[in-house]
């Protein structure tokens, strides 16, 4: 990446004398840079105003190698023009046009033969389709958006799939008083991609906290590697589109097919990536992990400090939604406040101090001292008459501090300005502390993850066949330690009577066909059979059906229902989900996911994201979940997914869990092309 971020000379390959061009306009940009910057323009060649018929001209001219070629020509013409500058020395390239495989058609070739020329020549090449990118400390501005140039340098990085969204995120930061170290914008990522760029960051120590943006992906492996390998080092807070449906924008903005977002939104998590949901929340994100990151902790506690009980509340609710811990203080902290606080006070957490007075920064410091707590989050209006906030965070003590403040903007910028060197993030609403506190949280828990390797549970190996009928796929169940009901196949009434005979009742009856997934849409299932009348009845509707064989199972206690599952994903591999089962599955799609492999654990802890999870605490006299249980289960099939390439996806729904533990009810087995899976584990 060198060559294109830090090069030491650049080249415009159609730069004009057209103020208005876009050749024009990206050399007025790039004349802020110290090095080497040259116009090449063979048509409109005059070297006293340092257009130059081409780059080896430019190059002997200048004396002094040109790296990074920006082209501002149309498409139909990059790939020869990338190739000349190639012949002139450049490295790297840097493609603004569109019109490339975002418009289809002829677009599709000439997309084609740019990355064909980029190859043969060996030259790096961002975009194309893209407005550039920012360097601001070493004075490239690589970008033809207007006023890019007042983005100061900083210690936040930016790797967004849209340059739009690029440079959108670069003037907040600025806004914020953050600038950033790199700033760069994809577009249709034909050869560089957010992997290359969040790998090149990894080595660069002027980064503190990276922000994420993310419209599709083509090699899920790859980026997950560099999440996790950057985040070893620094936080990435990720946002990820396609919440809604929007796959047909966002293809004919980058010509790429857009990612699923929750498994995107999963892989990105599990790799160790803060997840947020707008450009907003990026920002605030970013301004607490540039400046503060915690150690890694499963559950850290966060201490609330308010001078205002309303925006206190607001904050508090907020975190709580997000499941943030915010623990009761010690009785040594409680009595220490009540030291420190008038009566009316609420002294536990959050803790209001009222109108903030003289003992503020004591109370910041017992609320630090506290064992529960790992975090401090105060909230105060800007009154520089009765608050010196940074005397105040100073005299407290507090190294662990994000505060969030509100009143006229140039006394909140004075405080940021003032916090800021001291390592003190300062947001400008609850909302935005929240999202703050969030995510330095969840890095912490994302830390704490170790990578799992296997679910630990033996006999998740290969196995024999391709095709699975239901009783099939229990066997293959049962031989992994889950359970499943007593059952029977059969094909005649004979055999029928008998396995009512020697199950007992009540007996669930289905249609036996590995073809046949949903077998209630064809009146497949018949449940509650207890005598021989019922199961001459239940048989001839399923004989009518076509049926020619039968399962019989004992029916399980009732309980609650589940889907748990593994299922491999065409760009991240194997995926291992769990949700609310039966209908509910598809009529809501309330799951959760995680890539495979994975831990009983980390299930078990996705289970709290489900919308209806309270269901699983023991709602109307059911029994509460075992969380581990369903995690172990779900961790058993990614391991198996893992282990055999044929299957495409292995499915329990549901997996019941009843007062006698859980029970695979139903299970389906879906084969896949070899040749398929080896392309997706690439």
């Amino acid at each position: 990446m060198e060559p294109l971020f830090a090069p030491r000379g650049v080249v415009v390959i159609g730069a004009s004398r057209d103020r208005s061009k876009l050749g024009a306009v990206m050399s007025r940009s790039l004349s802020r840079f110290p090095g080497p910057v040259a116009g090449v323009n063979p048509r409109d060649a005059d070297p006293g105003q340092g257009r130059f018929a081409s780059v080896a001209d430019a190059a002997t001219a200048l004396g002094a190698p040109l790296d990074l070629a920006v082209l501002c020509v149309p498409a139909p013409a990059s790939a020869g023009a990338l190739t000349e500058a190639a012949a002139g020395g450049v490295r790297a390239a840097l493609v603004c046009s569109g019109g490339y495989a975002e418009a289809g058609g002829p677009g599709i070739g000439y997309q084609a033969d740019l990355i064909e020329a980029a190859r043969n020549a060996g030259v790096v090449l961002l975009g194309p389709n893209t407005s550039g990118f920012l360097a601001p400390a070493l004075g490239l501005t690589a970008t033809f958006v207007p006023g890019a140039a007042s983005v100061p340098a900083g210690t936040v990085a930016v790797v967004a799939a849209s340059g739009g969204v690029n440079h959108a995120l670069a003037f907040l930061l600025a806004e914020a008083g953050l600038g950033v170290s790199l700033a760069v914008g994809l577009g249709n990522a034909v050869d560089v991609t957010a992997a290359d760029v969040l790998t090149h960051l990894a080595g660069d120590d002027t980064t503190r906290a990276v922000a994420l943006h993310i419209e599709s992906v083509t090699d899920g492996p790859a980026l997950t590697a560099a999440v996790r390998a950057l985040t070893a080092r620094v936080p990435v807070a990720a946002l990820v589109l396609g919440r809604n449906d929007v796959a047909d924008f966002a293809r004919s903005h980058t010509g790429a097919l857009s990612t699923s977002w929750r498994v995107t939104r999963a892989a990105l998590r599990q790799a160790g990536a803060v997840l947020v949901d707008d450009e907003r929340q990026l920002v605030d994100a970013v301004t607490a992990l540039s400046l503060v990151r915690l150690p890694a902790r499963r559950h850290p506690g966060v201490g609330v400090v308010t001078a205002q009980a309303g925006p206190g509340l607001l904050h508090v609710d907020g975190l709580r939604g997000h499941g943030v811990t915010v623990p009761p203080l010690g009785e040594a902290t409680t009595a220490r406040l009540a030291g420190l606080l008038p009566p009316l006070t609420y002294q536990a957490n959050p803790v209001d101090t009222g109108r903030p007075g003289e003992t503020f920064p004591q109370v910041i410091a017992a609320v630090t001292a506290d064992p529960a707590i790992d975090l401090v989050s105060v909230y105060a209006l800007a009154e520089p008459d009765s608050l010196d906030l940074p005397a105040a965070l100073a005299a407290s003590g507090c190294t662990r501090v994000v505060v969030a403040t509100g009143g006229p903007a140039s006394e909140t910028a004075g405080l940021r300005e003032a916090l800021r060197p001291r390592g003190v993030a300062v947001l400008g609403s609850p909302a935005a502390l929240t999202t703050a506190v969030t995510a330095l949280v969840h890095d912490a828990q994302s830390q704490s993850r170790a990578r799992a390797t296997s679910s630990g549970t033996a006999g998740a190996g290969r196995v024999d066949g391709a095709v699975f009928d239901e009783d099939q796929a229990k066997t293959l169940l049962t031989s992994l330690g889950i359970t499943t009901p007593q059952r029977r196949v059969y094909e005649t009434r004979a055999e029928a009577e008998q396995a009512l005979a020697d199950l007992g009742g009540p007996l669930a009856m289905k249609l036996l066909d590995a073809s046949v997934t949903h077998k209630t849409d064809i009146d497949g299932v018949h449940l509650g059979i207890t005598e021989q009348a019922g199961l001459h009845q239940a048989l001839d509707i399923l004989q009518t059906a076509g049926a020619r064989r039968f399962l019989a199972e004992r029916m399980a206690s009732p309980g609650v229902d589940l889907i748990v599952g593994a299922v491999r994903d065409p760009v991240f591999g194997p995926m291992v989900l769990v949700g609310f089962g039966g209908v509910m599955a598809e009529a809501f799609a309330d799951v959760a996911t995680t890539p495979a492999p994975t831990t009983g654990a980390e299930v078990a802890d996705l289970l709290g994201e489900l919308s209806g999870q309270p269901l699983l605490n023991g709602f109307r006299g059911a029994p509460a979940v075992d969380r581990q249980a369903v995690g172990r289960v779900a961790a058993v099939l990614g391991d198996l997914l893992i282990a055999n390439d044929q299957m495409e996806s292995i499915e329990i729904n549901p997996l019941r869990f009843t007062a006698e533990g859980v029970i695979a009810l139903d299970a389906v087995v879906t084969a896949g092309h070899p040749d398929t899976q080896e392309g997706a584990r690439r």
